[in-house]
């Protein structure tokens, strides 16, 4: 058995994370969160989203965040789901881009009104445009495994969609278990699948949700398929408000604790990743899911 010697953790927790809180999170506190999640040598990091702040009002002060936060030179990225997003993006300077599609049209449509097609055709030429400029594109891909209205997508359905937007020139591709029904086997088997069919130079990420208590069997099971990327959540926050039932995203610290125990190197600081979620979790109005954090504040070693 080979395993990658070294993993990279993307953290979504102030965006993916924090969209689907229903406090809103004042600034203030945004913004401290990122800034103790850096310096817990956390270097890649989704800060906010470009999307209407009448469908995710927690996102209204995007503008702010990116202000504050931002940094040239690091991936730090920001969500823009359409053209008017992208614009955006271009006026506040950002260099790292996340646009998303789902495999599962239904899941789609509910998400942002569109099928899935009618999202590629719309993408396709910002993601052109976005290249011809220069910029980073991560590509997350949603529904890869299950989708909450149309049940099992189809692994080939995955693939083709993969194949679509690495022609159109993406960096990476975040491939995710939405909804958390993703079990150990299809997840090697679409990512073995995927590292055969795109091109080396993409990075290939997984992203997965806890709602069943697998995510950390299925990372095992990416790293297993060569997979060295990962997107994690501080306290395991998050959650998505058009897939009833998924839970947050797998915690950061849940997913260092193994790599740590398995000698995979990722350079996060895990105390100062646990002082990050210190920081924000007075603000947080459900239970986190976190197993590490958990022992922590029941007074047990990590």
């Amino acid at each position: 058995m080979t395993l990658p010697k070294t993993v990279t953790l993307i953290e979504v927790g102030p965006r993916d994370g924090l969209q689907n809180e229903k406090n809103i999170i004042p600034t203030d506190i945004k913004i401290k969160f990122i800034e103790a999640l850096k310096q817990a040598n956390i270097n890649e990091m989704e800060l906010t989203s470009f999307v209407s702040p009448k469908w995710v009002p927690q996102m209204k002060d995007a503008d702010e965040i990116i202000k504050a936060c931002l940094e040239p030179g690091k991936r730090h990225f920001v969500l823009a789901p359409n053209q008017k997003g992208v614009e955006r993006f271009y006026a506040a300077g950002c260099d790292h881009i996340a646009v998303f599609v789902g495999v599962s049209t239904t899941f789609n449509k509910k998400n942002i009104n569109k099928t899935t097609e009618e999202s590629m055709a719309e993408l396709a030429p910002l993601i052109r445009d976005l290249k011809a400029r220069g910029k980073f594109v991560r590509a997350c891909i949603s529904t890869a495994f299950y989708c909450p209205y149309e049940g099992k997508v189809e692994k080939e359905a995955a693939v083709d969609l993969c194949g679509r937007f690495a022609e159109l020139g993406v960096d990476e591709l975040s491939v995710a278990d939405t909804i958390g029904m993703a079990n150990p086997k299809d997840v090697y088997a679409l990512f073995s699948r995927l590292k055969e069919s795109l091109p080396e130079n993409i990075l290939l990420t997984g992203h997965f949700h806890n709602t069943r208590g697998t995510a950390l069997a299925n990372i095992y099971a990416c790293l297993e398929a060569g997979v060295d990327r990962f997107d994690t959540s501080a306290g395991g926050l998050g959650g998505c408000p058009f897939a009833p039932g998924a839970s947050g995203n797998v915690a950061t610290e849940d997913v260092l604790f193994m790599l740590n125990e398995m000698e995979i190197e990722t350079g996060i600081d895990m105390e100062k990743l646990l002082e990050a979620v210190d920081l924000i979790r007075p603000h947080i109005t459900r239970s986190l899911d976190s197993k590490i954090y958990g022992l922590r504040m029941a007074g047990n070693h990590t």
